[in-house]
């Protein structure tokens, strides 16, 4: 039997192109800064991670003359990966297009409210990988700092980082280069007597000189704030809305760049199977006679995979 290509939907690319702009204006959503993209032509598979024990390996290297040289082996650890297809839809209704023409453009709305969705439920997953309590256990990887939290202005949060930086390097050989952390940590960081020292003098400290001059305080590279929420009630119910990343954990990692090949040492990937969804977010349309409706899909086959904890740190800094 032939495939019926009526039924799938028209690929529409600006609208996801438009969604992504979005998101890397706005960041609220960072899942892809901290899990970056890793583009498979597989849906599943298993690809060759090259091993820690690999990179840090010390072999003698002095050679007599007349003899052999030493030579080092390496070795790959196999990672799997099974990437799930994730999609949303919103139909628009052709006489609710017409009421609201004058008043906004239900296609934008479509795609803000559908694409949202889609990528929210990918920070929760990112979000819960990289604070898995279980996961990253014992002085190596977890440290409870709660007797000594950033809501209290006099804490030394850049000792702590400093020090916990110094625990990744010794872990896995590579510096820590991220601090990732919930917008509702922010307020404490803005108020912490030993990073305001270390700003410079204004009256009004912000967010973006924060943003700006806190790498260097701390000697890392960037600072990733998650600042998504999501609202938890069932529908028809008064919202319940909390933050993804939330305000107890912080997490010092080793960050892979965005593009950046598969084999480079970090703390983690989002797998996307680039055959049926070669964006980060798949955005397509479709009529439904029927409802005389328009219905927007947004999807995408992802798997989010925490590589190697030992590229990370987690902190609990709540009280």
């Amino acid at each position: 039997m032939a495939v019926n290509y009526a039924t799938y939907g028209a690929p529409r690319e600006e609208l996801g192109v438009a969604f992504m702009e979005h998101v890397a204006d706005a960041s609220e959503f960072v899942g892809l800064e901290v899990f970056p993209t890793a583009r498979v032509k597989h849906k599943s598979g298993d690809f060759s991670a090259i091993t820690r024990e690999t990179l840090l390996q010390d072999v003698e290297t002095a050679r007599a003359k007349g003899s052999t040289y030493n030579r080092a082996d390496f070795g790959a650890k196999d990672k799997s990966f099974a990437c799930k297809e994730h999609g949303i839809e919103v139909p628009i209704d052709a006489s609710e297009k017409s009421l609201y023409m004058n008043d906004f453009d239900a296609d934008d709305v479509a795609t803000k409210v559908g694409a949202e969705i889609l990528m929210r439920r990918h920070e929760k997953r990112v979000a819960a990988a990289v604070q898995d309590t279980a996961l990253f256990t014992g002085a190596a990887y977890f440290t409870d700092f709660s007797a000594n939290p950033w809501t209290t202005v006099g804490t030394d949060i850049i000792g702590q980082i400093v020090d916990k930086t110094e625990v990744v390097r010794k872990n896995c050989g590579r510096k820590a280069g991220a601090l990732i952390i919930g917008a509702g940590l922010v307020p404490g960081l803005l108020k912490n007597t030993g990073i305001r020292a270390q700003l410079p003098a204004t009256p009004i400290i912000t967010l973006d000189l924060l943003k700006a001059a806190l790498p260097g305080i701390l000697g890392l590279q960037r600072i990733i704030i998650g600042g998504a929420v999501r609202n938890s009630a069932i529908e028809g119910q008064a919202a319940v809305v909390a933050d993804i990343w939330g305000d107890t954990y912080a997490m010092l990692a080793v960050i892979a760049d965005k593009g950046s090949p598969m084999n480079t040492p970090c703390l983690g990937r989002t797998m996307l199977w680039v055959p049926d969804s070669p964006n980060e977010v798949m955005a397509e349309s479709y009529p439904e006679n029927q409802s005389r409706s328009e219905v927007f899909r947004f999807r995408h086959h992802v798997d989010e995979l925490l590589l190697d904890k030992n590229f990370g740190h987690l902190m609990d800094v709540k009280a």
